[in-house]
């Protein structure tokens, strides 16, 4: 069956708000614990899954997020926050049965992001990067049997964003100065820290990533169970990749509906995507196993365009999975 889901993100500041409407939105869909960035700092999507980390506190600088010796104020925010959220969570989901997806940070994004006591990313120190991979899945591996005693009916869909990954691998990220650039990653070393976090799920997992030019070979080796991408940003060698991963079973969440509120028909929509679909070669029937979601997430939409594009998404899977039975 084709569905429907968001990427992760919503406007707003009230997350039992958030919660109803994605849960009327997304029924008998793909549903989300919304992420709510408007509330400020410990809710934008770097600081949540830092404080999500076991044992590698974090505090906010004027550079971002840094390691930290002990935890303080900002991380007993942060953790007040995600409390709230799945306090709320159990009694919006409470009798839910089905899946439910959790958005977390993936590792290279985080440590593109986080900066080090000496005042440089974790990316650049590889003892700092593992120590990261690890605490970063046993950080995920609790928050998922956290969400599994308050919804005991849901299948957790794990998704971890990677939208910082093509510049981490390419070699684009600036050095503390802004002289310089820092070294690229290696590939292997980019793949590897994705599947132990990964594997760090016993359910369903997908790998995001909604930059330009997504590295599809290194995502679909990483193992995970879907690839969510902005199709709109896919060149012909890109779905090239995408082809290749559906034939080896991963399944594709489409970024097909602009996040802008402009308004595109359904049905143009799904045309677009079966256009790129056949020209891949792959077959009408497999448009089934399509998950399609907006374009990227919705925290910066206003609550009526957040709304529109979420909608757009159900009504173009409902015409994708008719186009699949044709």
């Amino acid at each position: 069956m084709t569905l429907a889901t968001g990427i992760g993100s919503w406007p707003g500041t009230s997350v039992r708000d958030a919660l109803a409407q994605v849960r009327e939105l997304l029924d008998g869909e793909l549903p989300y614990l919304p992420e709510l960035p408007e509330r400020g700092p410990g809710a934008d999507m770097i600081g949540r899954t830092a404080g999500l980390l076991v044992e590698l506190p974090v505090d906010l600088q004027p550079v971002g997020w840094r390691f930290v010796d002990r935890p303080g104020l900002d991380a007993a925010r942060t953790a007040a926050l995600l409390r709230e959220d799945l306090d709320e969570l159990a009694e919006a989901f409470d009798g839910h049965t089905g899946p439910l997806k959790l958005q977390v940070v993936g590792p290279w994004t985080l440590a593109a992001s986080l900066w080090l006591q000496r005042g440089e990313r974790v990316v650049v120190d590889d003892g700092a990067c593992r120590d990261l991979v690890d605490s970063l899945a046993e950080g995920v591996r609790l928050h998922v049997a956290a969400v599994r005693r308050l919804v005991p009916g849901a299948e957790v869909v794990l998704q971890l964003d990677e939208p910082s990954l093509p510049t981490v691998l390419a070699g684009r990220l600036p050095t503390a100065s802004g002289f310089g650039r820092l070294p690229s990653l290696d590939p292997q070393v980019a793949a590897r820290g994705l599947q132990t976090v990964l594997q760090a799920h016993d359910g369903p997992t997908v790998v995001h990533c909604c930059a330009g030019s997504p590295p599809v070979p290194l995502l679909r080796a990483a193992g995970p169970g879907a690839l969510s991408l902005d199709t709109s940003l896919l060149r012909p060698r890109e779905w090239e990749g995408v082809a290749v991963a559906v034939e080896d079973g991963i399944r594709l969440h489409a970024g097909a509906v602009p996040t802008g509120g402009g308004r595109t028909r359904a049905t143009q929509l799904a045309d677009d995507l079966v256009a790129a679909w056949t020209r891949v070669g792959l077959p009408l029937a497999r448009l089934a196993d399509l998950v399609v979601t907006p374009a990227c997430g919705l925290g910066s939409a206003t609550p009526p365009v957040a709304r529109a594009v979420q909608r757009a998404a159900v009504e173009t899977a409902r015409e994708l999975e008719q186009r699949s039975a044709a």
